[in-house]
């Protein structure tokens, strides 16, 4: 063992750490994340506390200078932008707080596992560690306190473990009694410790010894806590009375046994564990219905010694010491009386699961920092819709399932209302419908009962009608969909909840701009929203709530409310300010811009007004054909056209209509040509008659405008059109000139297309044409030049590279919707 830390801290091979006590102390907390890398903030945090130095980075690069001059050869300190590590190949075998909490966790498993003896020999081994009090010599550290009060924690917990073990192999009695005598001493007051102490005397024969220490702690937890033995110390006493000793049992009260199996939050429950391994208070927070719950009592029930639970469901909101959630902590610990919580938590190493936290979160906030702060042993999980807010809180957020979780979850739980049940092709669609909530799932399959699951997809429109019925003796609030939403509603204040009733004008989340246009709410209030896990941020900075919460809360916008109006003109105004930059330089920024904003852009045209209808039709043609976006537009194009009233003025627009629609024939066609053939000024859209020529037919007369994109365009056009193969080349580079000086790609690749028709070798051409579609993603484009790039290379004798562009081309078209070329199996 190199480094040690269960006592004085001591390196091998060094006959001491000099540079003093800063030195020691930075030593000492790197060995604490031996083998990982220790951010910057937190050794600053950890070395000078809540008042740092002026230039606190400064002083702790001269602290690891010093720490690396004083380490044995062979050893540094690493820098890297995460921060600093200390280098240590092995750290359970070099470092004994490491090599110590390793051996306990395995003997603790052990013991679980049914194999005393090997618990015993391994807490053996982990326990003669220890020489002396842990951080013994950096205890003035600002980070040792609670480091500390954890290595004596889990010290104490592998004392009982090794205890337990060795009564169980029938070890020797009397060193049982002196090691837990000496250990009682210190916790007069943990039952677990006292009645392992009772069994090993009654083992030793001590019967008259070991009931006078029942009487003991009976005295003294009716004297400071005002509390009886618990029912296994109870237990114990009765054993000892009949002369027995049975194994020793679980010290504390079962947390409440779940009915049904864990799904889908794998992922989640070993973050959890980490996080409540690791930091004192841990908040699981997420809207209603994420299995927050769940979740917590999942961890808690895998965890070695006490874990508590105590619900706040049903608790009101009342301030101070003697409060309800003051008494509720006492009543799940045992305690009479909220006055004598912090004696009761003196010393005790305890993990509290702290349910239901939102309606009550100032209270419980001010009561478990208290807690915290005089009771070393402490750890609090809590679960709320909105964090309490103390510093030094790990926070992790729960939100829907994945996608396969929760279609597991869904077929599982469905089973159990319809034996036999397996899954069907609308259970995906479903689950998604529903935001992937666990309790959204599974109120929906127990819908199954009664409901196939097309009624339970086709019905999401009504979702809160459809899922009205749940489990009878769960609480109120979480007995049918509409009753989760009603309870998170309840708990905001007025003006949250006319922001939040704004918000349901938005489809697949906006920007803070776009919320602060539409709503004309301030960033506090949006901020609030997403703390009570009413909105979501996603990881790209857009907020979004919910489907389940955003129908909620439609339904609560007021009749005459400006938001729809605000955003169909928001949207409209972004479109049209697209437009002009999807044939310039920034054309792929502002095409992904439109893929954040499709579901919006969708929305405002369906509830758009004829006039902005087709004004918003036509700003967002082109970004519709460049991304192949027209079959999904054609249904509210189609029911735009029934509506308007088509005029001269706004031919065009209309024309752009009937494109997007998706017709080809018929009296709209009719009509849009006509006003296409009578049109004497330019073009207001310079796709139009691009987009009209590719999928009508062309217009004569037509005139293009004078910008540069336009007149680029009409090159293309008069090369096509021309019978002279020079005048066409040279037609098309002078297109290709002024595309390229655009720094615009689409008219770049079909400038090139164009050009590689004429060039001795295309290959080149339609490579760098290719690339361009492809990074614009257009892709009935990419499957058209692969296939034919395949005939080039088909004609070049190179059979291999033909097979290869015509099996992209079939893959491509499949991903996207499209008719699968011929030849898609690489042949001709």
């Amino acid at each position: 063992m190199i480094f040690r830390l269960l006592g004085p801290l001591t390196v091998a091979g060094t006959a001491g750490i000099t540079g003093g006590p800063k030195v020691r102390a930075l030593l000492a907390r790197l060995l604490l994340d031996a083998g990982g890398t220790v951010a910057v903030e937190r050794l600053v945090d950890g070395l000078y506390g809540d008042e740092p130095p002026a230039g606190a980075q400064g002083a702790l690069q001269a602290q690891v200078s010093r720490l690396r001059r004083a380490l044995p050869p062979g050893m540094t300190v690493e820098f890297s932008p995460a921060g600093y590590r200390l280098t240590v190949a092995d750290p359970a075998a070099e470092v004994d707080v490491v090599r110590f909490e390793a051996l306990a966790r395995e003997g603790a498993r052990a013991g679980a596992a049914g194999d005393p003896g090997r618990a015993a020999g391994l807490l053996r081994e982990a326990l003669g560690l220890w020489r002396g009090p842990a951080l013994a010599d950096v205890r003035d550290a600002p980070f040792a306190a609670g480091q500390t009060a954890r290595l004596d924690a889990l010290r104490l917990d592998a004392v009982e473990e090794w205890a337990a073990a060795e009564l169980a192999v029938d070890g020797d009695p009397a060193v049982l009694v002196r090691e837990l005598e000496r250990w009682a001493r210190e916790q007069p007051l943990r039952e677990r410790l006292r009645g392992l102490q009772m069994r090993a005397l009654g083992a030793a024969g001590r019967q008259a010894d070991a009931l006078a220490v029942y009487e003991e702690v009976r005295a003294s937890l009716a004297e400071e806590l005002g509390a009886d033995p618990s029912p296994e110390l109870s237990a114990v006493h009765l054993e000892v009375l009949r002369g027995g000793g049975a194994a020793p049992e679980r010290a504390f009260p079962p947390l409440p046994a779940p009915l049904t199996d864990f799904v889908g939050r794998e992922r989640e429950r070993e973050r959890l564990a980490a996080l409540v391994a690791a930091a004192r208070l841990v908040t699981l927070v997420g809207p209603g219905g994420a299995g927050k719950t769940r979740l917590a009592l999942e961890v808690g029930a895998g965890l070695r010694g006490e874990v508590r639970f105590v619900d706040l469901g049903a608790v009101a909101g009342v301030p101070g010491p003697s409060g309800e959630v003051a008494e509720a902590f006492a009543t799940a610990l045992g305690v009479r009386g909220a006055a004598r919580l912090e004696a009761a938590l003196a010393g005790r190493p305890v993990l509290l699961i702290v349910d239901n936290c939102e309606h009550v979160v100032a209270e419980t906030a001010v009561l478990v920092r208290r807690l915290l702060a005089a009771c070393p042993g402490l750890r609090v999980l809590t679960t709320s819709r909105e964090a309490l807010g103390i510093t030094g809180e790990s926070l992790l957020p729960l939100g829907a399932l994945d996608p396969e979780a929760a279609e597991e979850l869904f077929v599982r739980r469905a089973a159990g209302v319809r034996p036999g049940f397996t899954g069907h092709a609308r259970v995906a669609e479903l689950c998604a419908g529903l935001d992937g909530l666990p309790l959204a799932v599974e109120l929906a399959a127990a819908r199954l009962r009664t409901l196939s699951v097309e009624e339970l997809a086709d019905g999401l429109g009504e979702r809160f009608e459809l899922l009205s019925r749940g489990d009878r003796t769960a609480p109120e609030r979480h007995r049918t969909l509409r009753a989760v939403v009603e309870w998170s509603w309840s708990l905001l204040e007025p003006g949250e909840r006319d922001l939040a009733a704004r918000l349901s004008v938005f489809r697949g989340g906006a920007t803070a701009q776009a919320v602060a246009r539409v709503c004309g709410a301030g960033a506090g209030t949006l901020a609030s929203l997403v703390e009570k896990s009413l909105v979501e941020v996603r990881d790209d900075g857009r907020y979004r709530m919910l489907e389940t919460i955003r129908a909620y809360a439609a339904e609560r916008l007021p009749d005459g409310d400006p938001a729809p109006a605000a955003h169909r003109a928001y949207y409209r105004e972004l479109a049209e300010a697209a437009d002009p930059e999807l044939r310039g330089p920034a054309q792929l920024e502002w095409l992904a811009r439109l893929d954040a904003e499709d579901a919006n852009l969708r929305a405002a045209l369906r509830r758009a007004a004829p006039e902005d209808g087709l004004r918003l039709v036509a700003a967002l043609s082109p970004y519709w054909w460049l991304r192949g976006l027209r079959g999904r537009v054609a249904a509210p194009v189609a029911e735009l056209l029934d509506r308007v009233e088509p005029t001269e003025e706004r031919g065009e627009e209309y024309a752009l209509c009937v494109l997007a629609a998706g017709l080809r024939e018929g009296g709209h066609v009719d009509r849009a040509r006509g006003f296409l053939t009578s049109c004497t000024a330019p073009l207001r859209q310079p796709y139009t008659a691009f987009l009209w020529s590719t999928s009508v037919g062309p217009v004569e007369g037509l005139r293009l405008g004078d910008d540069p994109w336009s007149r680029s365009l009409g090159l293309v056009g008069r090369a096509h059109l021309t019978p002279e193969p020079a005048e066409a080349e040279a037609l098309l580079a002078e297109a290709l000139a002024g595309f390229r000086a655009l720094g615009e790609r689409w008219g770049t690749a079909t400038a090139l297309e164009g050009l590689a028709s004429h060039a001795r070798d295309p290959l080149p051409l339609l490579a760098e044409a290719l690339a361009l579609f492809e990074e614009l993603g257009v892709a009935e484009d990419v499957v058209d030049l692969l296939r034919r790039r395949a005939s080039v290379h088909e004609a070049a004798g190179d059979p291999e590279s033909a097979r290869s562009d015509r099996a992209r081309a079939t893959t491509t078209a499949r991903r996207a919707g499209l008719p699968t070329p011929p030849g898609g199996d690489g042949t001709a």
